[in-house]
């Protein structure tokens, strides 16, 4: 998720803000964060945010994936994201929702510590060419497009073992067992055969995920300030948005990646599935347009919260971090007098 620079310094500097002018009533306890904070801050705090937002609701992933199924198994047909989680706990085990979480905590850490780093520096620098160093949409979405490309290529692979570990009656024993099995059976390429259906998704989820964000924050936060509660409210409401406008294309998305055998041979496909085109028609044949919107409402489910999470923890480390820059650039300096020229 890509995440707002304009956070804040603690309230222990507001007396210097204050003398230079002062400020609105209501904003005493913020002050805007330093828009240069260095590139290991953004990706320590966009790594931290990531993880944090796949793992903290995972167990919802793993039934959306499930309920995105084309063909599910009669044992694995759910109504409700409540009652399919009650019921793979109560017949797989406690664990079971959580399997595939090790490779996208691997997955997510890299990946998202490149996407923040690189939405941060092209944002920086193309709102100083379009806005004068201002906020501009055209910034954000345009770094949020390359950000999501980078992001996608390091995070896909990890989706695709990801959900064939998630779905009933996965084959796979381990993570090695997976990654070894499909790269023997399919070739490296299967780790990427979704992977221009994830940009195609990801792109427009990025897009109005923003422009819902934006509009939400103009309305709730217009000094935008660091308010936390807006952060996290602006943040959940985009994330159901877009999660719930791009669901089709996810669909597909899980269909590629998991290269359902049932599905497949109902739909008379021989050999694997690949491109979006084909993932497209295939899920048409096989349900019609409702077919496009399985899982909705866990995807919405999941997303909500991850959002809100990866928003508040990102700002959070962020600020944090620059806060300690200063304390490191002493010591750095103390310790290069002390050293022997």
């Amino acid at each position: 998720m890509e995440l707002r620079t304009e956070t804040v310094l603690a309230s222990l500097e507001m007396s210097e803000v204050e003398s230079d002018g002062g400020s609105s009533e209501g904003d005493d306890d913020y002050e805007s964060l330093p828009a240069h904070a260095s590139l290991c801050t953004h990706m320590t705090a966009g790594a931290v945010a990531g993880v944090l937002e796949h793992t903290v609701m995972y167990p919802v992933d793993s039934v959306k994936t499930r309920m995105q199924s084309l063909q599910p198994d009669p044992k694995a047909q759910y109504r409700s994201v409540y009652g399919a989680l009650k019921r793979i706990v109560r017949t797989e085990g406690l664990l079971r929702p959580l399997r595939g979480l090790n490779i996208t905590v691997l997955g997510a850490g890299p990946a998202h510590a490149l996407y923040f780093a690189c939405y941060e520096r092209i944002k920086r620098s193309l709102s100083d060419v379009i806005q004068n160093g201002g906020n501009s949409h055209i910034a954000n979405g345009v770094a949020g497009s390359v950000a999501t490309v980078l992001h996608d290529a390091i995070m896909n692979p990890a989706e695709v073992v990801k959900q064939r570990m998630q779905m009933y009656n996965s084959p796979y024993r381990s993570l090695y067992d997976c990654v070894l099995t499909v790269s023997r059976k399919e070739g490296l390429a299967a780790f990427y055969r979704s992977y221009s259906t994830q940009l195609t998704m990801n792109i427009p989820f990025q897009a109005v995920h923003f422009i819902t964000y934006e509009f939400m924050q103009e309305h709730f936060n217009p000094q935008r300030q660091y308010r936390p509660e807006t952060h996290i409210l602006s943040g959940a409401a985009a994330g159901a948005v877009s999660a719930a406008v791009t669901t089709p294309l996810d669909v597909c998305k899980t269909l590629l990646n998991t290269q359902e055998n049932v599905a497949l041979s109902s739909a008379h496909v021989s050999g694997h599935l690949s491109g979006m085109v084909n993932a497209l028609r295939t899920v048409y044949r096989l349900g019609g347009v409702p077919a496009f919107f399985k899982g909705i409402r866990a995807r919405v489910i999941y997303q909500m919260p991850s959002t809100a999470i990866a928003w508040s923890v990102y700002e959070f480390f962020k600020y944090f971090l620059t806060q300690q820059e200063p304390h490191i650039q002493e010591l750095r300096r103390d310790a290069h007098k002390a050293s022997p020229t």
